[in-house]
């Protein structure tokens, strides 16, 4: 499991783009036959993927010893998204089988979790993201339809998209992890604009459904000292709460977010003004 310590925005400002890359972008997200995990200090969140191809995969055991309890759910949540074929994710001996796009989330108190993909050549490619938790709530599958979409922008700011809120309020109860996934209208290329910041939420960005000549830059700091990470297909930013959250693609992508914190209001952001952006 991959470290990550957080950083001050005061030592953010003195970063080139290998140390910014080194601290927040997560590049292999997705093991193949094996989980890929990254443990971010920042409000403890622990997200990465996997792709099962020649058979089942074990969530692995021994990183249960590295958060220091006897299994990785004692006290944590987790929610999964499917971004690949058809697959089955086994919690406790019950099979939880998962389309494209469809969702999974598992309480704190799941002890035994397996990955499976219906077909090998069509593998499933589960994105999970995990945070604390203090009491456990129900098992519970999410499609599409019922990831409470809510379509946002407009095309002459070329920023219009869905959100699909998978682990939100409206769809399941959780405690503090929100989850879900945007996808950018043809011809949208920001995923934020006016930028935004969330005092009281770190995210986690994984951009997706991109293609290999595709770029995102994704903006990061404060508003008044931004830099950009650039971002190709499957890669992962974690976006600390000081750190303004807004990016642009030179092409069609979509993006699977992360949130844990003080809250889970999906509208609970300090919009900045374009004035107050350098």
């Amino acid at each position: 499991m991959d470290i990550r310590h957080p950083v001050h925005p005061e030592h953010g400002k003195k970063m080139d783009t290998t140390e910014l890359k080194r601290h927040f972008q997560v590049e292999n997200i997705f093991g193949e036959d094996k989980v890929n995990l990254t443990y971010s200090h920042i409000d403890r969140i622990v997200f990465g993927g996997v792709i099962p191809k020649k058979g089942k995969v074990d969530f692995p055991k021994e990183v249960s010893k590295e958060i220091a309890q006897d299994y990785f759910l004692a006290a944590r949540e987790m929610g999964v998204i499917n971004l690949g074929g058809k697959g089955t994710i086994t919690a406790d001996g019950v099979d939880y089988e998962l389309e494209n796009l469809n969702g999974l989330y598992l309480p704190r108190g799941t002890k035994e979790i397996s990955f499976a993909s219906a077909d090998a050549s069509a593998p499933a490619k589960y994105y999970i993201a995990s945070s604390p938790a203090h009491k456990e709530y129900p098992v519970k599958k999410i499609t599409l339809e019922d990831a409470s979409p809510s379509p946002l922008g407009d095309s002459e700011k070329c920023n219009k998209r869905t959100i699909y809120k998978y682990l939100h309020p409206n769809v399941l109860e959780t405690c503090q992890l929100s989850m879900g996934f945007t996808r950018m209208e043809p011809g949208s290329v920001w995923n934020t604009y006016p930028s935004h910041t969330h005092e009281r939420r770190m995210e986690v960005y994984l951009y997706t459904e991109m293609d290999p000549d595709t770029l995102v830059f994704h903006m990061h700091g404060e508003p008044s000292e931004t830099r950009h990470i650039i971002m190709r297909n499957d890669q992962a930013v974690i976006s600390p709460s000081w750190s303004i959250h807004t990016g642009v693609g030179t092409g069609p992508y979509s993006f699977i977010w992360a949130m844990c914190g003080e809250n889970k209001v999906f509208d609970d952001m300090d919009w900045v003004a374009a004035e107050d952006m350098a």
